[in-house]
């Protein structure tokens, strides 16, 4: 297991965050999304407890543990509510990817903020009519004295509902295609920056999903992180790390959802018996406890190549594939071997099964894993 991987400091962040799910999020994750709460609160008691700097660099104020360590911390935090968990998450990327490519005074003015929550960070990649194609991006950036013009929108970012920095990619000339990509910390207290309402959902309102539109923003110079030509690249280092911490909230939907559905179906009679003792609700939970073995097995491999830094492109598009189909399936199989009462508001299960569908579009959708991985079949079985 990737625990045995992690050094007793990493094993301590991961007790960290579980201890702090259980006190601050399992409570509060129903009322989050009964209200289509933002739980900004909650974010800033997990930055104020360090779990936005797992991966940052000591010499920024982080902790500089491994991307094993930041993937187990949220799979625990995930176990109670994936929508909180993937906005820290990518709050917790933001600050790290600030620090480690904004400009010295850039970093000096604004990381401080960041660390503490009082300015969330967020990416700025999927557009209104461009998803999982990066390389088709419409938002414009266009040369000027000191900076850079930007003119565009962006659509479907977690944060966004109150995101105050976006790592924000766009295109700065349409001719050299995936190559004229530039990417900006682009700031929301700057004259042509408008906020979007976040979007309303059948689910995950924590994860504070919605859009921005730029209209002649200028972003000045100290605010290029990567210029065209780096960023496209940049932005797919980062993309595999993503695919494999989504799979890992999805083992720890899954898991969650298991234990609740056994103890369920364990005190739960019918026809003179526990429920768990009916043949086909038991192997429907044995499916689900076998699926959840293997896609950490998946998921887990992913991360420790990632943190050897080895190719992990494959091992991450079949973990996030994997993970992320047979967690709606599954999840699903547990609210059912729990009858009627699996949909009932004092359970989980439909929260998760909600965040295990999000799940299937973050970072690259089911479809784009089956072709990425079809892509290399020739490679690898021809």
């Amino acid at each position: 297991m990737l625990d045995e991987t992690l050094t007793q400091e990493e094993l301590g962040v991961v007790a960290k965050a579980k201890a702090f799910a259980a006190e601050h999020v399992a409570p509060n994750a129903a009322r989050w999304e009964w209200e289509r709460h933002y739980p900004l609160e909650t974010i800033r008691l997990a930055c104020a407890a360090g779990l936005n700097r797992i991966e940052l660099a000591k010499q920024h104020g982080g902790q500089g543990l491994s991307f094993s360590c930041k993937l187990r911390a949220f799979e625990e935090i995930a176990k109670a509510d994936f929508a909180f968990a993937f906005a820290l998450i990518n709050h917790h990327n933001a600050c790290a990817r600030f620090a480690r490519d904004g400009k010295p005074a850039h970093v000096a003015r604004l990381l401080p903020r960041m660390l503490t929550g009082e300015v969330i960070g967020c990416a700025g990649l999927s557009e209104p009519g461009v998803g999982s194609d990066f390389g088709g991006l419409e938002m414009k950036a266009e040369r000027v004295e000191g900076g850079w013009k930007l003119d565009g929108a962006k659509a479907w970012i977690t944060n966004a509902a109150v995101a105050g920095l976006s790592v924000a990619y766009a295109q700065t000339d349409r001719s050299q295609g995936y190559r004229g990509i530039a990417c900006f910390a682009i700031e929301a207290e700057r004259p042509g920056f408008h906020r979007e309402k976040p979007f309303e959902l059948h689910g995950g309102h924590a994860i504070g999903v919605g859009g921005f539109r730029l209209v002649d923003y200028i972003a000045p110079d100290e605010a290029v992180l990567h210029p065209p030509g780096a960023a496209f690249k940049a932005a797919l280092a980062g993309i595999n790390g993503a695919r494999a911490y989504v799979a890992a909230m999805c083992c720890g939907m899954l898991q969650a959802s298991l234990e609740t559905a056994v103890r369920y179906t364990q005190q739960r009679k019918t026809f003179g018996q526990p429920v768990i003792d009916h043949q086909g609700v038991r192997w429907k939970l044995v499916d689900a406890a076998t699926d959840l073995e293997a896609a950490r097995l998946l998921t887990y491999r992913a991360a420790r190549l990632i943190d050897e830094g080895k190719d992990a492109v494959l091992p991450a598009a079949h973990a996030k594939k994997f993970a992320t189909d047979m967690a709606v399936q599954r999840i699903a199989d547990c609210i059912q071997a729990m009858g009627a009462n699996g949909l009932r508001a004092e359970y989980p299960l439909a929260r998760h099964l909600a965040g295990a569908k999000i799940a299937a579009y973050t970072d690259g959708s089911i479809e784009m894993m089956n072709e990425r991985i079809g892509v290399a079949l020739p490679q690898v079985f021809g």
